[in-house]
């Protein structure tokens, strides 16, 4: 296998795309030592860069000139993170800008090399990458981060909008079998309100119906563990599917997180993100707690829930008198960038939880894998975003449901009804919760026997599976391995044969 090849890889702009394509590209590099470059705009290439705790003269992080201001968006907006939920629609409907950006870094790489890059592997929202590809000589692979299940779902949710013809809040959604029905509720106000007209119908469809006439799909998830959505998945978009997740840091998969870097060619930080609190600091806490007591509570990089919400969710965590770890940040409404308010909260709740070693609240950022690779973390109360689904199957570790946005909720559903390793507190920023639902939920998942026992026991189960899926012993390698080979292979077949793209 020749190490002179060379793949381009272009992430979508946000946290949750821009993590699993850096590791996506440590993956191809080491299987393969091709070169790679991540192209994107210069914030998110900042980002990447302070990722990385080793360099790489094969992994090239190249800036893409991008003007927010020219779209309506403000100054400096070049990230998903921290935009309001009215601003998101204008930012996706930028990304097609980079269009010409990407083709000219195209004919750069071809002006030196003599000769276009083996692919693109492009963000499955940038459809308009297939362009491209083709107009350089060479192909597109489009990729999706979340899991075979989910991703069915999100397309053809966006492709059909199926619940505009419902009779009923719960409808039937292309692809899946007849008898599965999706509701009303799972679904963002974005796609709720779509109607093949406005704004997020008119980028959806368009980018993801282009990515689906590339070459073929990437999939973040393991064949073992989603059997029916990929099945689903592939009869469903008519190209080839490699499942190549999940996209984890070895530590992970080889059965713990140590707080040492790793000592690869290359390696990276997990977020790029600096914890409030220190690694060191928040093991020590857990390891006052007995095995899987402890809750861990984080819905992710850029959500947050109401502040009605958030006051009855404290107050049902302080009920149930279970340890917790909960990454807390300002509420919907206030800017997140700003100190937290002790009134978000019941009177005393921090000092109490504090005094007790009950609770540990950590302002915007904690070390995620380390607390969930703990002998102590017994559930993880999620937004269900994949990333941080894969993290928490891959410990073993049960999910109680949240979802907030994207295809958050269709993971849910495959966690509860299809792995029966998760179960679902509410959905969504509308819902009205009560503090005694959020202990009902948390006893019956943190429960050592009964429902929450067999969701562990399947959960422990699946996380063999997905460290399986990456092992490689002698000439046995596991799913995804394969399927990273059989995709290089079939590249570099067509090339050396001299087929047309």
């Amino acid at each position: 296998m020749t190490s002179k090849e060379h793949i381009v890889m272009l992430p979508f702009m946000a946290h949750g795309h821009l993590i699993p394509f850096l590791a996506l590209a440590r993956q191809i590099h080491q299987r393969t030592g091709f070169i790679i470059t991540i192209a994107n705009t210069p914030f998110n290439i900042r980002y990447l860069r302070s990722t990385m705790i080793a360099r790489s003269d094969k992994i090239r992080l190249v800036e893409l000139p991008f003007s927010a201001a020219d779209h309506g968006l403000p100054a400096d907006t070049e990230n998903s993170e921290n935009l309001s939920l009215d601003l998101i629609g204008k930012f996706f409907a930028s990304s097609p800008t980079l269009e010409n950006p990407v083709r000219d870094l195209l004919l750069d790489i071809i002006s030196k090399e003599g000769k276009p890059p083996l692919c693109l592997i492009s963000d499955i929202f940038f459809g308009w990458a297939n362009n491209v590809a083709n107009s350089v000589g060479t192909i597109n692979i489009s990729f999706s981060t979340g899991g075979a299940y989910g991703t069915l779902a999100y397309i053809s949710l966006w492709l059909n909008l199926p619940h505009r013809k419902a009779n009923s809040d719960k409808f039937h959604v292309p692809g899946f079998p007849e008898r599965y029905r999706f509701e009303i509720t799972q679904l963002h106000r974005f796609i709720r309100n779509a109607d093949g007209t406005d704004l997020w119908s008119n980028f959806m469809q368009k980018q993801i119906s282009l990515s689906l006439k590339s070459f073929g799909l990437l999939c973040n998830t393991v064949e073992e563990i989603e059997v029916l959505g990929l099945d689903l998945l592939r009869k469903y978009v008519q190209i080839p599917v490699w499942s190549i997740g999940p996209l984890l840091p070895p530590s992970v998969l080889n059965g713990g997180v140590s707080p040492l870097p790793s000592q690869s060619s290359i390696s990276f930080q997990r977020n790029g993100k600096k914890p409030e609190i220190a690694t060191e600091s928040c093991l020590e806490w857990l390891d006052m707690h007995n095995q899987d007591s402890v809750l861990y509570i984080s819905f992710g990089s850029q959500n947050t829930i109401s502040p009605s919400q958030m006051m009855e969710l404290a107050i049902g965590l302080e009920e149930s008198k279970k340890p917790f770890i909960w990454v807390i940040r300002p509420p919907t409404g206030f800017d997140r960038r700003t100190a937290f308010k002790p009134e978000w909260l019941p009177e005393g709740f921090e000092e109490r939880v504090r005094d007790t070693k009950r609770g540990l609240l950590v302002r915007n950022w904690a070390p995620q894998l380390e607390i969930l690779s703990h002998k102590s973390t017994g559930a993880f109360l999620s937004h269900c975003g994949w990333n941080s689904v894969t993290e928490s199957l891959s410990q073993g570790v049960p999910i109680i449901g949240w979802p907030l946005a994207a295809e958050q909720a269709y993971n849910l559903k495959m966690l509860a009804e299809e792995m029966g390793v998760g179960v679902e507190l509410t959905r969504g920023l509308e819902s009205t919760i009560t503090w005694k639902e959020v202990k009902k939920v948390i006893d019956l998942v943190m429960d050592k026997n009964g429902e929450g026992d067999d969701m562990r026991k399947k959960a422990m189960e699946i996380g063999k599976l997905i460290r399986a899926a990456m092992k490689e012993d002698g000439e046995e390698k596991g799913s995804s391995l394969k399927a990273f080979d059989a995709l290089v292979n079939n590249l570099l077949s067509k090339r050396d044969m001299g087929s047309s793209y």
